[in-house]
């Protein structure tokens, strides 16, 4: 018996049962892992878990002191990848990022010779903090970075060691000083996820157990290396997906476009763009990677429906009459998924 991938290609049921109840092994090992170091938080882990076996790169957002930088370190950790972080100002060029041609000297023969020095970029996890307070072009040579996969420095292309993996973080107080990312640009990230404050017993857990959390950060041997996670993703990408599932994404996003007839009209007047069809492709990607965690050979509509508040809150903008009355994109998405 096979499954029929969308591509066409042939999925053997025992050889897809196998690699998926892999995939679910590790998923659970590294929700262990890390839950040694960050209590709590689950939703982001599992959103976090969804956008590096997708092959998509997350949005962080949350208010200083929630673990954002060690909950990312820790997974490149559990994961066995390279890690690094690049903490963004306002003075920060693109060459701080990407590397730049340095003219070196050899000290043997005296020769002088063009010489390329990689920039943080050149990792498999890439931690970009508060991405909002650093310029546009800085902004745009990541994003590039993160789009192609590549960069170019002094007119040679440079492709970047897969798996890459972007997480960046946004500051939801601190406004002033701010760039903020336009539409086009927050588009490239898969999922938007937000830290939300821990509740009181999880905080009452962090304050006791702080040296126990602090020596379980740098202990602990990876759950799976790069070549592995590269061969999961490609279990994931040959998840067959029913037409409803697809029809629900798809669904989903056009109602949020407010000259769509599928709109309800008390949203209409609330947003002024909808989100667009990469958001259609991710809510497919992100509901066959959640199915795929959890070891289902096939996504359901309520995968689509869970994935979706992480997916659209970033694709979406609101008019200024929402704005006015105190409204969210979060809102806005709950409004669309709930059918309220």
């Amino acid at each position: 018996m096979t499954h029929t991938t969308e591509e066409g290609r042939p999925l053997d049921t025992d050889r897809a049962l196998e690699a998926l109840d892999r995939l679910g092994e590790r998923a659970q090992a590294l929700r262990e892992r890390i839950g040694k170091v960050v209590i709590g938080q689950q939703r982001v882990v599992d959103g976090l878990l969804v956008s590096v076996f997708s092959q998509g790169h997350a949005l962080l957002e949350g208010v200083p002191g929630l673990a954002k930088t060690t909950l990312v370190r820790t997974v490149a950790n559990a994961l066995g990848l390279p890690f690094s972080r690049i903490q963004f100002t306002p003075d920060m060029m693109p060459s701080d990022i990407l590397g730049a041609e340095v003219l070196r000297t050899d000290v043997t023969t005296g020769e002088r010779e063009m010489r390329f020095v990689p920039g943080p970029i050149f990792s498999n996890v890439v931690l970009a903090d508060e991405i909002n307070r650093t310029p546009p072009k800085t902004q745009a040579a990541l994003l590039e970075a993160m789009g192609e996969g590549q960069v170019s420095v002094g007119g040679t292309t440079r492709k970047l060691e897969a798996p890459f993996w972007v997480v960046a973080t946004q500051n939801p107080i601190e406004q002033e000083g701010t760039y903020p990312l336009p539409e086009a640009q927050l588009d490239r990230f898969m999922l938007s996820l937000r830290l939300d404050y821990p509740d009181a017993a999880e905080e009452k857990r962090i304050a006791a157990l702080t040296d126990q959390i602090a020596h379980n950060a740098g202990i602990g041997e990876p759950v799976m290396d790069g070549r592995e996670l590269v061969e999961l993703r490609r279990v994931i990408g040959r998840v067959p997906v029913s037409a409803h599932v697809v029809d629900e994404a798809v669904r989903l996003v056009r109602m949020t476009r407010p000259d769509d007839e599928t709109c309800p009209e008390k949203l209409r007047r609330l947003v002024s763009w909808g989100a667009g069809p990469r958001a259609s492709q991710s809510l497919v990607l992100g509901a066959r990677c959640l199915a795929a965690l959890r070891g289902d050979p096939t996504p359901s509509i309520e995968d689509v429906r869970g994935i979706a508040p992480s997916v659209l809150r970033h694709r979406i903008v609101l008019s200024y009459a929402a704005t006015g009355e105190g409204l969210t994109p979060d809102r806005v998405v709950r409004a669309i998924v709930e059918g309220t």
